[in-house]
């Protein structure tokens, strides 16, 4: 497999000038998905959920200082809201109850969630990892990696035509261009130019930290269209959004303070184990499938950065990380965590997989968590510009997928049929809703793929097979 060129080793030590800008660029990357998340359940839930950003920027700082302790700083990955999560957060505010009784169910979920990651690493480390390797060796995992990226391409391209006609019929699914479209279009495009020029011409420097300069490029271009707009009284073109100077939260307003309010709300410990309940059934499923995205990331950075994560610091460590770094996130910022495909992309574009910048990037976000107007300042970032951005993240992480399958023989009907059966679900979004348990396309494509690598498998080869598998090696 032809490696991608590292030029900062886990254990290297850029200087600290070089480092803190590579940390703000493993930030940008991670920002908007991070604050997200609790955007997306205040919205939700008419406000009702009242969860911080910057709350949620704290938890996945803290998160992350967690595993990197728990991995004994050999894991270059950053943690931050989880997705997955979000209908089991949502169930957390089912009912119209309260923020400070909602936070209490976040903080409880997390904490469910956190022990089946215990579990699990307590059985790796007893069992090893080999079982795992046979369930789901590269003919699986490589086309599961791949899905990672290729599902989140809808949402770079959403954002990169944030404020064009989104019509979706019948027959069709596009977008109707207006001024508010163009805008965001020419200034993601803009940003992921940018970005692919200083990566593949720019010198040292400049050549490590694309993102920063394509999201700089895409930001004066979106200032460019925002003027113009206002000059012309064209609000469609004013996609940079000053007035989130007005409503700055000068500090976190943290999960667990709500929490400890919200205990005397309930009636008695019927009421509250009646919610206990309702809680475990929302979070404790989804833990199992976060488990396969989990390591689908991490054998995905491990073909990056060129060393065996699942081995060295092991697997146990790293769902240890994960699960307690999750418990923290939640018990500042009410989001369990979980490790980014955009910070792994990062490393990869960059070639910085320095456990130095994951550290700086950790404290950097809980410090800013507390600074409001630079941490508004990075929220008006269009999300044309970081969709652009996106595009050549997302694709990274996809084509890192595709470099695990490099040696595996699809001319072999018993892989073909796994790999095809993987990207084909994945990408076709095969979503399955079991009540509150959500099964993501990324878990159904993945659980398909092991069950059908599995079934084609059963029966040994014939000699035939044998035969012709025995000349490839040989040729080899």
């Amino acid at each position: 497999m032809s490696q991608i060129n590292i030029i900062y080793n886990v254990e290297d030590k850029p200087s600290w000038g070089k480092t803190i800008v590579f940390a703000l660029q493993q930030l940008l990357a991670i920002l908007a998905a991070t604050i997200a998340v609790p955007a997306i359940i205040n919205t939700g839930t008419d406000g009702a959920a009242e969860m911080s950003q910057a709350a949620a920027l704290f938890g996945a700082g803290a998160g992350t200082l967690v595993y990197l302790l728990f991995t004994k700083f050999k894991s270059p990955v950053f943690l931050g809201s989880s997705f997955a999560f979000l209908g089991s957060m949502f169930a957390a505010f089912g009912g119209a109850i309260s923020a400070s009784k909602g936070a209490i169910g976040l903080i409880l979920g997390a904490v469910l969630a956190g022990l089946i990651y215990v579990i699990i690493s307590l059985v790796v480390k007893f069992a090893g990892t080999k079982w795992i390797d046979k369930i789901m060796p590269a003919v699986v995992i490589g086309p599961t990696v791949a899905i990672i990226g290729l599902s989140l391409a809808g949402n770079a391209v959403s954002d990169m035509l944030k404020g064009a006609t989104h019509v979706i019929d019948a027959s069709n699914n596009y977008y109707v261009m207006n001024w508010g479209g163009v805008a965001s279009l020419v200034s993601g495009g803009a940003a992921l130019l940018g970005t692919i020029l200083f990566s593949v011409y720019g010198k040292k420097l400049f050549k490590m930290i694309p993102f920063i300069f394509g999201i700089l490029i895409g930001y004066v271009v979106a200032l460019i269209f925002t003027g113009i707009g206002a000059a012309c009284k064209n609000p469609g073109m004013q996609i940079v959004n000053f007035s989130l100077f007005k409503e700055m939260q000068w500090l976190p307003d943290f999960t667990f303070v709500k929490a400890i309010k919200g205990f005397k709300e309930f009636s008695d410990a019927g009421d509250f184990f009646g919610y206990f309940g309702t809680i475990a059934v929302a979070y404790v499923p989804v833990a199992f499938v976060v488990f396969a995205e989990h390591l689908a990331d991490h054998k995905n950075l491990s073909s990056i950065i060129q060393r065996d994560l699942l081995n060295e610091p092991g697997l146990n460590r790293t769902l240890l990380g994960d699960g307690v770094g999750s418990m923290a996130g939640a018990f500042f910022g009410g989001c369990p965590n979980t490790t980014y495909g955009e910070s792994i992309g990062t490393v990869a574009i960059s070639g910085n997989a320095s456990i130095r910048t994951i550290f700086v990037t950790a404290c950097m976000a809980i410090v800013l968590s507390f600074i409001a107007p630079f941490s508004t300042f990075l929220a008006t970032i269009p999300s044309g510009v970081m969709g652009g951005v996106c595009v050549a993240l997302y694709g990274f992480i996809a084509v890192s997928g595709l470099k695990m399958i490099k040696d595996v023989d699809l001319g072999e009907n018993r892989n073909l049929f796994v790999v095809s059966t993987i990207l084909i679900l994945g990408v076709g979004s095969m979503q399955l809703v079991f009540g509150k348990v959500t099964l993501t396309k990324i878990a159904v494509a993945l659980i398909a793929g092991i069950i059908i690598n599995v079934l084609v498998r059963v029966l040994p080869f014939s000699k035939e097979e044998r035969e012709a598998q025995e000349a490839k090696e040989e040729a080899k």
